[in-house]
């Protein structure tokens, strides 16, 4: 009699199991098809980028550059919602646990990929994805004007004879202005200190008043001040000459072959928002960057225009991520 009723058990639960897995496929198919009746409705009402730093800064006047135009096109406000905090990273969990549906995204620069090797997240990597690359923000070597050095060439010999004496500033650790530095130093084989700020305008003041001796930094302000000859500028991260300011050397020409770095702009999603939204993003984007006018705003505040496909996106943020792997290693950076 047991075998029987073990039979029927076996049969109760291969049943109990097929209505489950028939139940998750009807479920997985209605997901499927709302996302895909949303996206074909997409956008019906306001989308919010999330900046995780400051208005007024990088990140925060590429995108709303960006989000201005984009806004016209698309026929739907654009919220720019501000949320600064531990390097970026509130903002990024923010939009991490939104809703896929499009109407949520988040404005980062390469601060995005760093964290991952300098802290613990509230969030997983996997929670978001890649969308368009906006814009590319190359640094100058300012330095400053009390230095006895007036080239690269003489920097580095001064460091090499007077080792400990080199300070430079970034916006925090982890930036891309402090990696930058880092790297520097290791190519350069210089011993350097760090001198972490809180923003942009303290650093300018310490540098102008010789109490770091330098920092890798966009051109927008540091510049007014070198032709006023206040501050001195020795090189360029870029991988050709900045067009206003072409006495000013490149990296590799005064000797760092390779060394063509800087920060950048981009726009990710959460994970499953519709492949057909952040294609239209991409590409709504990409052609926006190139519009003159945009093309000159970002070059007067010192940018350049980027674009492209999500999955160029993808491979720009895998090669930063290692590339910046390498340096916080080599250099040793950690976080308190």
């Amino acid at each position: 009699m047991t075998f029987p009723l073990s039979g029927v058990r076996v049969q109760l639960s291969r049943r109990s199991t097929l209505i489950a897995l028939l139940s998750a496929t009807l479920a997985g198919g209605a997901l499927s098809g709302a996302l895909a009746h949303a996206a074909e409705d997409w956008p019906s009402k306001a989308i919010k980028v999330i900046v995780p730093y400051t208005p007024g800064g990088a990140t925060d006047t590429v995108t709303r550059t960006v989000m201005d135009k984009l806004s016209t096109r698309l026929g739907q406000n654009i919220i720019i919602e501000n949320k600064p905090g531990a390097n970026s990273t509130l903002g990024a969990a923010q939009a991490a646990k939104a809703d896929p549906d499009g109407y949520t995204f988040l404005a980062m620069l390469p601060a995005y990929v760093i964290n991952t090797h300098l802290y613990k997240l509230a969030y997983s990597p996997s929670q978001l994805v890649p969308v368009v690359h906006m814009a590319d923000l190359p640094l100058f070597l300012f330095v400053a004007k009390d230095l006895p050095v007036n080239s690269m060439k003489e920097l580095v010999e001064y460091g090499r004879k007077n080792p400990d004496k080199l300070t430079y500033a970034s916006s925090g650790t982890g930036s891309s202005a402090h990696l930058t530095g880092a790297d520097f130093a290791l190519q350069a084989k210089l011993k350097m200190t760090h001198v972490a700020y809180k923003g942009s305008a303290p650093i300018l003041t310490d540098l102008l008043s010789g109490r770091v001796s330098m920092v890798f930094d966009p051109v927008l302000v540091p510049m007014q001040y070198v032709k006023q000859d206040k501050l001195k500028v020795v090189a360029f991260t870029g991988k050709k000459r900045w067009p206003d300011d072409p006495d000013v050397p490149t990296m590799e020409e005064v000797g760092f072959p390779g060394f063509v770095t800087g920060s950048w702009a981009g726009l990710l999603a959460p994970a499953g928002t519709p492949k057909p939204i952040i294609d239209r993003m991409a590409k709504e984007i990409s052609e926006i960057v190139h519009e003159p006018d945009v093309t000159k705003k970002f070059t007067d505040a010192g940018f350049l225009p980027a674009g492209g496909t999500p999955a160029e996106f993808a491979e720009l943020m895998r090669s930063d991520s290692e590339r910046y792997a390498k340096i916080i290693k080599e250099a040793q950076i950690t976080v308190n």
